[in-house]
C-alpha cells in the first residue's frame, strides 16, 4: 500500500480511463467500481508475484512498470490476475485430427477456451477433403466447410461472459483440396449455405508455390486431398516442410492412384486477393516459420493462433483407448487420450514510446522484470482444459511483443520512410531480443529449464547462428545459454494491443 503512488493515474488519457473503468476495474454486481487505476495495477502486480521467494521486491518492480505505463499486459492477464477464477492467457492453438471423436473434441476445446475469454486458431488441414472416401466408401465426405461451419456457430453461441463472441483463426494448406471453396467463406457472393462470416480463414502456403507463381505465373497448381495422400502413399504430407515436402509432394502429383485438383496459380492468387476484401486470408508462410523455430526438434508448426502472432511445434491429441468399468455398481466409460502439444501463449507489450530506449540499463529492468512476470503467468494461470496445461509447462512459452513503434519514431524525431529508422529500429529490437534472452536464461538458473531444452537449437547455438548473432556479445550469452539452459522455449511475439494500447495512450 506504501508503493502505491496515485499520482501516476495522472498518465491515463480520458479515453484510458473510460476503458479501464468500463473493461477491467472490478466491479460489484450492481456495477459500482470497487477499486482506482492504481489499485488494479498493484493488484496485478501482486498476483503476478506470488510464486517469487522475494514476493514485495517483485510486486513493487512489476507495478513500476505497469503503471507508468511502460509495459502492458495482455486483456485476460489484465481483467483476470487478482481475481479467483485466474485465466490469464491469450491464445490456443489445436491440431484437428481426421476422425469424428478428435472434430468433436477440437470443438468442445474452442467452446471452452472461448468461455474462458481466449482466442484459438485450428489447423484443419488433416482433414479429409470433399468427395473423399469414408471407410471405403468413395465420393462420401463432405469436406472442411462443414466443420467449418461447425466452429462458427460455436464462435457465435460461446461467448466471452457476454463481453464479447468466441473468436477463432481456421488455418488450411494451400494444396488441400478444398482450397477454393475455404478462400470464399467470408466473401459476400455465392451459396450462403457455405458461408461462415464469423470465423478468421488462415492459409498456410509453402516456399514452392510463391517459387512457380514467380517463375511460371501461367502454371497450373494442383491441390490434394490429405487423407487420400496417407491411404495411398502412407505418409501425411502435411507433416513435412521445406525440400522434404516439395519432394513428397512432386512424388504425390507424380501417382496416378491420386486424384489432383487443378487450378491456374493466377486464379488461385485472385482468390485470395478477393478474399481481401473482407481483411482475411491471413497468410502464413510456414516454410520460412519452421525454418526459424527453435524448437524443431520435437514438432513442426501447422499454423498460428487467432492474431497471427503464434508460432510453436504442435501436434494433436489422439484417442488411445475407450474403457468401460464397474464404478459402483455403475458402467463408467473412460477415455484415454494421448495430449499432443495443444499450444498456449501468455502475452504483454513494451510500450516503446514510454521507455527511455537510449537507457540501457532502463530498457534491461523493463525486459528483465517482464519475462519474469510472464513466467510466472504459466503457474498461475487457470487452465480451461488439461491439454493446455500440459503443453504449456513442458515449454513454457511467453510472447513479449511491443506497441507504440512510430510513437517512438515521433519522439525520436525519426523519419518513417528513412535509413535511420531501420537502422535504429534494427538495433533496438536485437538490444530487446538480447535481453529477453538473458532474462529467460539467468531464469532458468534460478527456477530449472523447460523439460525440451534438449536438442533445441537454443542449446545447439543454431538460434544464434540462423539469426546471424555473431557479435563477441552473442556468443558469450550464446554460451551462457548452452550451460544455464533457458526457462521458456519460445520468448517474443508481436502481440495486439488494440485495447491495450488506449490504456498505455499510445498506438
Amino acid at each position: 500500500a506504501k508503493v502505491i503512488d496515485n499520482s501516476r493515474s495522472n498518465l491515463l488519457t480520458y479515453s484510458s480511463l473510460h476503458l479501464i473503468a468500463k473493461r477491467y476495474l472490478i466491479h460489484s454486481s450492481d456495477h459500482i467500481i470497487l477499486e482506482s487505476p492504481q489499485e488494479m495495477f498493484m493488484g496485478i502486480a501482486m498476483h503476478l508475484a506470488m510464486p517469487e521467494r522475494h514476493r514485495v521486491q517483485w510486486a513493487t518492480k512489476i507495478y513500476d512498470i505497469l503503471s507508468q505505463l511502460k509495459v502492458t499486459m495482455a486483456t485476460p492477464t489484465m481483467s483476470n490476475a487478482r481475481k479467483p477464477l485466474s485465466q490469464l492467457s491469450s491464445c490456443f492453438i489445436d491440431v484437428m485430427p481426421d476422425n469424428l471423436i478428435g472434430i468433436y473434441r477440437t470443438i468442445d476445446n474452442f467452446a471452452q477456451v472461448s468461455k474462458y475469454g481466449g482466442g484459438m486458431g485450428i489447423y484443419l488441414g488433416k482433414v479429409r477433403a470433399v468427395g473423399s472416401d469414408i471407410r471405403g466408401f468413395k465420393g462420401v465426405a463432405g469436406g472442411v466447410l462443414k466443420w467449418v461451419k461447425l466452429a462458427n456457430d460455436t464462435a457465435i453461441a460461446v461467448d466471452q461472459l457476454g463481453v464479447r463472441q468466441g473468436s477463432v483463426a481456421l488455418y488450411l494448406d494451400i494444396w488441400h483440396r478444398d482450397m477454393p471453396e475455404f478462400l470464399q467463406i467470408r466473401t459476400n457472393n455465392g451459396d450462403d449455405r457455405m458461408k461462415a462470416h464469423d470465423v478468421f480463414p488462415g492459409v498456410c502456403i509453402p516456399d514452392l508455390f510463391w517459387q512457380q507463381l514467380e517463375e511460371d505465373p501461367n502454371s497450373t497448381w494442383y491441390m490434394l486431398c490429405p487423407h487420400e495422400v496417407l491411404s495411398v502413399k502412407g505418409y501425411a504430407l502435411e507433416d513435412y516442410w521445406g525440400d522434404e515436402w516439395t519432394r513428397r509432394y512432386r512424388e504425390c502429383l507424380q501417382d496416378s492412384r491420386l486424384a489432383k485438383r487443378p487450378i491456374a496459380i493466377k486464379d488461385m492468387l485472385r482468390l485470395i486477393k478477393s478474399a481481401v476484401e473482407t481483411g482475411t486470408p491471413f497468410i502464413f508462410n510456414r516454410d520460412t516459420v519452421n525454418r526459424m523455430n527453435p524448437n524443431g526438434h520435437c514438432g513442426i508448426v501447422y499454423c498460428s493462433n487467432l492474431c497471427s502472432e503464434i508460432a510453436q511445434s504442435q501436434s494433436e491429441i489422439r484417442l488411445k483407448q475407450q474403457t468401460v468399468v464397474l464404478e459402483e455398481g455403475e458402467e463408467v466409460v473412460i477415455e484415454k487420450t494421448i495430449a499432443g502439444d495443444f499450444v498456449v501463449c501468455n502475452l504483454a507489450s513494451l510500450v516503446l514510446g514510454n521507455i527511455d530506449t537510449e537507457s540501457a540499463t532502463e530498457l534491461r529492468d523493463t525486459v528483465h522484470t517482464i519475462v519474469r512476470a510472464l513466467d510466472n503467468v504459466i503457474d498461475l494461470n487457470f487452465y480451461p482444459i488439461p491439454y493446455a496445461e500440459i503443453t504449456n509447462l513442458k515449454m513454457r512459452p511467453i510472447g513479449l511483443g511491443s506497441s507504440g513503434y512510430h510513437h517512438l519514431l515521433a519522439k525520436r524525431g525519426i523519419a518513417w520512410e528513412s535509413q535511420e529508422h531501420l537502422s535504429f529500429m534494427d538495433k533496438l529490437y536485437e538490444q530487446i531480443n538480447y535481453y529477453a534472452v538473458e532474462a529467460s536464461s539467468l531464469l532458468a538458473a534460478e527456477k530449472g529449464q523447460y523439460a525440451r531444452f534438449e536438442g533445441s537449437d537454443w542449446q545447439t547455438g543454431q538460434y544464434f547462428a540462423k539469426r546471424n548473432y555473431t557479435s563477441e556479445r552473442w556468443q558469450k550469452l550464446a554460451a551462457q545459454v548452452a550451460e544455464l539452459g533457458m526457462r521458456n522455449a519460445y520468448l517474443m511475439a508481436i502481440a495486439p494491443t488494440s485495447s491495450t494500447s488506449i490504456i498505455a495512450g499510445t498506438t
